[in-house]
C-alpha cells in the first residue's frame, strides 16, 4: 500500500471469513446458530441464579457477569457477520467501525478481568474459608464487577481515541469480519508506533495482569487442597474450580496468541480463525463449560424450566 498523498477515506470493506457463496450459506447457518445457543444459554445461567435463592452467593454472582459480558460480547461482532455474508454491500462506515471495536475491546478485557475477579473467590473460599462471609460480602463483589467494567472501558476508550487520530488512504480493505485493532493498524498511513506501543504495552498490562493474578490464585489453592487429608475432599473442592479453569485457559491461550505480540507478525488467516474461536464459540460453550459439571446449577436450570411449564 503506498502511503502518499491519497485521498482520505471514510469507510471500509469488510471481507469477512470467505467470499466463496458456498461456503457463506455454510458459515451463515453455523453463525447464526451458534449465536442463537449463546444468547440463550447465557441468558438462561443469568435467569437460573438470579430466580433461585441457594444461588444468591458471591461466586454465583460473579458467574452471572460473565454470562452478561457474553451476551454483549456476542452482539458486538457476530449479527453483522451474517448479515455481511449474505449482502452485496460489504461497506462500513469509518465511526462505526471505531464503534465496534471500542465494545469488542471493552467488553474483551472486562471478560478478562471477571475471570481474575472469580479466581479471588475461589481462593478466598478455599484457603481462608473462615473469612469468606466477611471478605467477599456483597459490597465487595460489587464494588469488584464495577472497577472490572469501569477500567476496561477506559482502556478501550484509550485505544479508539488513538485510532481516531489517524489517518486512513489508499486501500479501504479489511481482511477481517469485524473491526479489530490490528486490521486497522495495517490499513493507516499515518505513523502507528504509538498505538503499536500501547496495544502491546499496556494491552498486555490488562491481559496477563489478569492473568498471572489467576496463576498465583491457583498455586495457592492447589496447596491448600493437596494438605486436605481425604481424597474424596480433595477431589469435591477442585471440582468447584474445575469449569474456571477450563474457561481461563480457553480464553487467555487464544487472546495471548492473537494480542501478546508485535504487529510485523500479524497473520490474517491464522488470527481469523482463532478470533472465531474466542468471539464466537468460546461465548457459547461457557455456559455448558459452567453448568454441566455444577450440581446446583443443574438443580437451578431444572428448577427454571419447571417453573415456565
Amino acid at each position: 500500500m503506498t502511503k502518499g498523498n491519497q485521498s482520505h477515506i471514510t469507510e471500509f470493506l469488510l471481507l469477512g471469513l470467505t467470499s466463496d457463496p458456498k461456503k457463506q450459506v455454510w458459515l451463515f447457518a453455523s453463525f447464526l446458530a451458534m449465536y442463537l445457543v449463546n444468547v440463550a444459554g447465557n441468558s438462561v445461567i443469568t435467569a437460573a441464579i438470579r430466580g433461585d435463592a441457594r444461588l444468591h452467593t458471591p461466586m454465583y454472582f460473579l458467574l452471572s457477569n460473565p454470562s452478561l459480558v457474553d451476551i454483549c460480547f456476542t452482539n458486538v461482532i457476530v449479527p453483522r457477520m451474517p448479515a455481511n455474508m449474505m449482502s452485496k454491500n460489504k461497506k462500513v462506515p469509518f465511526a462505526q467501525c471505531l464503534t465496534q471495536m471500542y465494545f469488542f475491546v471493552a467488553f474483551g478485557i472486562t471478560d478478562s478481568f471477571l475471570l481474575a475477579v472469580m479466581a479471588t473467590d475461589r481462593y478466598v473460599a478455599i484457603c481462608n474459608p473462615l473469612h469468606y462471609t466477611t471478605t467477599m460480602n456483597p459490597r465487595c463483589c460489587l464494588l469488584l464487577v464495577i472497577a472490572s467494567w469501569v477500567v476496561s472501558h477506559l482502556h478501550s476508550l484509550t485505544h479508539t481515541i488513538l485510532m481516531a487520530r489517524l489517518s486512513f488512504c489508499g486501500l479501504n480493505v479489511i481482511h477481517h469480519f469485524f473491526c479489530d485493532v490490528q486490521p486497522l493498524l495495517t490499513l493507516s498511513c499515518s505513523d502507528t508506533s504509538i498505538n503499536e506501543l500501547l496495544a502491546f504495552t499496556e494491552g498486555s498490562f490488562v491481559i496477563m495482569s489478569p492473568f498471572l493474578f489467576i496463576i498465583v490464585s491457583y498455586v495457592y489453592i492447589t496447596c491448600a487442597i493437596l494438605r486436605l487429608p481425604s481424597g474424596r475432599g480433595r477431589y469435591k473442592v477442585f471440582s468447584t474450580c474445575g469449569s474456571h479453569i477450563t474457561v481461563v485457559a480457553l480464553y487467555y491461550g487464544t487472546a495471548i496468541s492473537v494480542y501478546i505480540r508485535p504487529s510485523s507478525t500479524y497473520s490474517v488467516t491464522k488470527d481469523r480463525v482463532v478470533t472465531v474461536i474466542y468471539t464466537v464459540v468460546m461465548p457459547m460453550l461457557n455456559p455448558f463449560v459452567y453448568s454441566l459439571r455444577n450440581k446446583d446449577m443443574k438443580q437451578a436450570l431444572t428448577k427454571l424450566a419447571r417453573r415456565k411449564e
